[in-house]
């Protein structure tokens, strides 16, 4: 089951903000269009349009810290910005600056990420098409970070019901 994590760390994941989101009368807060294993679907509509995204917790999270905030990985679609599977990693903790972040997938290794605060990002599309498309393929994910202390961590993810959680978003938020 999905570890559930806080809707508006979310929010903020995906550029809104809870005065954004009180302001446009026409916007309600994301929608959970159902969980599916270790993966979780939502969509919400805002004046720039539909957003539809998946979301996962770690299995597991390691590393010799005190205390961390949510951890969570995000893939977004926004269809009226013609932007689909936005990969978002968020650490729980502000990243060192310049120090690099990797996804490990079965025997691929993703390294071109960029971070800003506790966020981190492929470089482009074409590198979130080959991450979402390794996603599907594989059974688990293993992020691993530095954050700003020094502190090295180790993120592992299921993929557990990614592919039924993708599909959900591909439905409601259509190319």
């Amino acid at each position: 089951m999905l570890k559930s994590v806080h809707i508006f760390s979310f929010l903020s994941v995906l550029g809104m903000s809870l005065p954004a989101v009180a302001a446009a009368p026409a916007s309600k807060g994301p929608q959970l269009m159902g969980e599916y294993k270790d993966w979780a679907a939502y969509f919400y509509d805002d004046p720039q349009g539909r957003v539809c995204y998946i979301a996962s917790t770690p299995k597991k999270d390691e590393g010799r810290y005190t205390s961390r905030g949510d951890i969570y990985v995000v893939v977004t679609h926004r269809p009226k910005e013609s932007s689909f599977d936005v990969v978002n990693f968020v650490a729980g903790y502000n990243y060192k600056p310049g120090a690099k972040v990797t996804v490990k997938i079965g025997t691929l290794t993703f390294e071109d990420l960029f971070t800003e605060g506790d966020k981190a990002w492929t470089v482009n599309s074409a590198a979130d098409k080959e991450l979402v498309d390794a996603m599907k393929k594989g059974q688990r994910m293993i992020v691993k970070g530095v954050s700003s202390r020094g502190t090295e961590t180790r993120d592992t993810y299921s993929l557990n019901g990614f592919i039924s959680a993708y599909r959900a978003i591909n439905a409601k938020c259509q190319r």
